[in-house]
């Protein structure tokens, strides 16, 4: 088998061609630096420009499955621009995708699964959402989603299955929130956000790569929520990544009007709640390693990748000025 990977050396991309490694499964992807390009055997790197719909023809060969993780971090202010760049990024990958798709023969290609996100779902602190909910959030990361999946809903006009995966909070030493949620914790000066009682739909890098590869194995369909089994609040997710840390929580929640003086409206990443349901995937037979978000944080912070990462941060701040 040979996959055709979008944001292959992003943080959920690294680890699905790490574990298509394992799997003695060949990966061709796409990138925007040609610098990045690697022309190993099961490992060939292809060049493209979403923007300007350009991309290398040859990164479709010999593939059968296409992951689609293209798309610019929304974790940045939302700026004018960089409201425009967030959904440039998805619906431009996609469309320069389904151009290219259309000039080759499709026949050999069983699926395609793309990303996308439980931030799709609107707001809430009592609803348990599932795959069936069809309201969209009336915030801009809503506005993204919508526009998202209808990109990629167009691919049903091929032969092959077409499959979205709505990620919710990726837990990583490597990368994403989690980093970003224990710097402070680290400090002496972790908090939950506002009320701490918004639910937060999380699912381990790891788990949540082998979900990606588990939808291409079975040629699934439809949309699953990238999700463990058990969400939590803000609250309990700020307590169990400070007992890992073993370090204590001692200050007050942090208010909502003091996130947004300092992040603006992307603050609203902080605070929204959407409890996420992982019921339809695991109906497919898949079972995951890292169930609750306990042990999820005690194989994080114990990983050797953990430890690798925060002896080269603590190298840096030492040694550079």
């Amino acid at each position: 088998m040979r996959i055709l990977i979008t944001g292959a050396t992003g943080l959920v991309g690294s680890e699905i061609v790490e574990q298509c490694q394992r799997k003695d499964i060949a990966v061709n992807y796409l990138t925007t630096s040609k610098s990045k390009i690697s022309s190993k055997p099961e490992y060939k790197g292809y060049y493209w420009d979403p923007d300007k719909g350009e991309i290398d023809l040859d990164c479709l060969t010999g593939v059968s499955a296409i992951i689609n993780l293209a798309g610019s971090s929304i974790s940045k202010r939302w700026t004018s621009s960089n409201k425009k760049k967030i959904i440039s990024s998805r619906v431009n990958s996609l469309r320069t995708l389904y151009t290219a798709l259309e000039k080759v023969d499709t026949g050999k290609i069983s699926s395609f699964v793309s990303a996308s996100a439980i931030g799709r779902y609107p707001d809430s602190l009592s609803k348990f959402y599932t795959e069936e909910d069809t309201e969209v959030d009336d915030s801009f990361l809503g506005e993204v989603v919508a526009l998202w999946e209808n990109e990629i809903d167009r691919f049903n006009t091929f032969g092959f299955n077409v499959a979205k995966v709505r990620i919710g909070l990726v837990m990583s030493c490597k990368g994403g929130a989690l980093p970003e949620m224990a710097k402070p914790i680290k400090n002496y000066v972790g908090a939950a956000f506002g009320s701490g009682e918004q639910w937060q739909s999380w699912v381990h890098i790891s788990d949540l790569a082998r979900m990606f590869l588990f939808v291409v194995e079975y040629g699934l369909d439809g949309v699953f929520n990238g999700v463990g089994p058990n969400p939590v609040t803000n609250n309990k997710l700020i307590k169990e990544i400070a007992k890992v840390l073993e370090k204590p929580v001692i200050l007050p929640n942090i208010p909502r009007m003091a996130m947004r003086i300092i992040l603006g409206k992307m603050s609203y990443l902080l605070f929204a709640s959407q409890r996420v349901s992982c019921k339809k995937i695991e109906e497919e037979g898949f079972n995951f390693i890292y169930p609750n978000v306990c042990v999820a944080l005690e194989a994080i912070y114990n990983s050797k990748e953990c430890t690798k990462t925060s002896n080269i941060k603590a190298l840096s701040k030492e040694y550079i000025p």
